[in-house]
């Protein structure tokens, strides 16, 4: 597990993985850990959130060695799962990009919703349609890396969630907070949230906890299964090109047939007073 910075720390997320059976050992990059020099005795690789950006190489020295890590990770089909700076880490990594979200911070309880291709997906299949996170960040990414699976999205922040190869998850919200720790990030980043209602974004934030422990820690259970069997997860299917003319072709047949289909009639009630 890749810690980057100690107030974002794996919080309930370790308790879940261990209940799965993993056994976690924890890489606290911004204490000075250091990179293991390649993942072949590890089952799975969870990165964390951080205060940093993707891309501040000049201030923090490590970033790059952990993009190389995450890009070997998805090489090698090592089971991932990336969590908000860690999300966008993977992303970049793989060819995606990262920047300031134009929209501005996403900050507190929010709901994600999935996208179609989550329908088959070993982790998110299972999860409700709009399922409760918890949103904490000012970078976004703003381009999925070519041959990803977009499997959840909102209003605000479109690449919610997504999936590189058979194995590599990123998601852009927290699932591993506490209440103690969005109180922390609330303090520090006051200066930064000044057109916000802060009171009231922590209230609901901390309220939601136990919403997303119901929801997420049966996904980090289902994480902690593929790590422990890998072969579970069957090959990923080939990559479709969505520039080419016959996907375009056959695209476009599917929404003419989806607009010519008739709407269903509406239930008959019975009379009130019956």
């Amino acid at each position: 597990m890749l810690r980057f910075d100690r107030a974002d720390p794996p919080g309930p997320l370790a308790d879940w993985l261990r209940a799965g059976g993993v056994e976690i050992e924890l890489c606290a990059l911004d204490a000075g850990a250091e990179l293991p020099p390649d993942l072949a005795a590890y089952s799975a690789v969870v990165a964390l959130g951080g205060g940093m950006g993707a891309n501040d190489d000049a201030t923090v020295p490590f970033l790059p060695a952990v993009r190389e890590l995450l890009r070997r990770a998805v090489r090698d089909e090592v089971p991932t799962l990336a969590i908000c700076l860690g999300a966008q880490l993977l992303a970049a990594a793989n060819g995606g990009r990262v920047r300031v979200d134009p929209d501005g911070p996403e900050i507190g309880a929010q709901l994600i919703a999935k996208r179609s291709a989550a329908a088959d997906d070993p982790l998110f299949a299972p999860l409700p349609i709009t399922p409760d996170v918890l949103q904490w960040h000012f970078d976004t990414v703003t381009a999925l890396p070519p041959g990803a699976v977009h499997l959840a999205g909102s209003p605000m922040c479109e690449n919610q969630a997504f999936r590189l190869g058979r194995m590599a998850w990123g998601i852009q919200f927290h699932i591993e907070t506490t209440p103690e720790v969005v109180r922390a990030w609330a303090a520090e980043d006051a200066p930064l949230l000044a057109e916000f209602d802060l009171d009231t974004i922590v209230r609901r934030a901390v309220a939601v906890h136990d919403d997303i422990a119901e929801v997420w820690a049966p996904f980090v259970h289902r994480f902690a299964a593929v790590a422990l069997d890998p072969s579970s997860v069957p090959a990923a299917a080939a990559a479709v090109d969505p520039n080419d003319p016959a996907t375009i072709r056959a695209r476009l047949a599917a929404e003419a047939r989806a607009a010519r289909a008739p709407l269903p009639m509406p239930t008959m009630r019975p009379p009130w007073n019956e």
